[in-house]
């Protein structure tokens, strides 16, 4: 059996291929996705969100989910599927100048409103890596 050090390098390192995720915790005792942009920064993973959401405010000091893959992004011909999930506790935190250049230009809107960005730093804990190969590209269906 391999090392969990391997897996969690890996992960990480797949993770840092996409640039969006979706985010999950418990609020109020209901359980929420919403979709994140995310950077990998050392061993930490680093999340940018609209802020007018709530979402950040909720999630400082708790535990959360976190989970990317590739399967949007795949082309004809590539058949290796990943996905990284982990968990760990999100903290707010203020962005440097090269975590923001990293981040790139955020989204105009979101929800129609202006995108007013929050940002989490979550330590992962916890990390699953799945893979698999094989599986084809699907193709977009045309009607008639």
């Amino acid at each position: 059996m391999l090392s969990a050090q391997p897996d969690r390098h890996r992960a990480l390192e797949l993770l840092d291929r996409t640039p969006y995720g979706r985010l999950s915790v418990s609020m109020r005792a209901l359980p929420f996705v919403t979709v994140a942009r995310h950077i990998v920064s050392g061993e930490s993973v680093l999340l940018r969100l609209h802020g007018d959401f709530g979402y950040a405010q909720a999630c400082d000091g708790n535990v959360v989910a976190y989970g990317a893959d590739n399967l949007s992004d795949r082309r004809e011909g590539d058949e290796a599927v990943w996905t990284v999930q982990f968990v760990g506790t999100a903290r707010l935190f203020v962005p440097s100048g090269d975590d923001l250049e990293r981040f790139g230009r955020p989204p105009r809107t979101a929800d129609a409103a202006p995108f007013r960005a929050e940002y989490l730093c979550i330590e992962p804990q916890f990390i699953t890596l799945h893979h698999l190969e094989g599986v084809p590209a699907r193709q977009a269906a045309h009607s008639a």
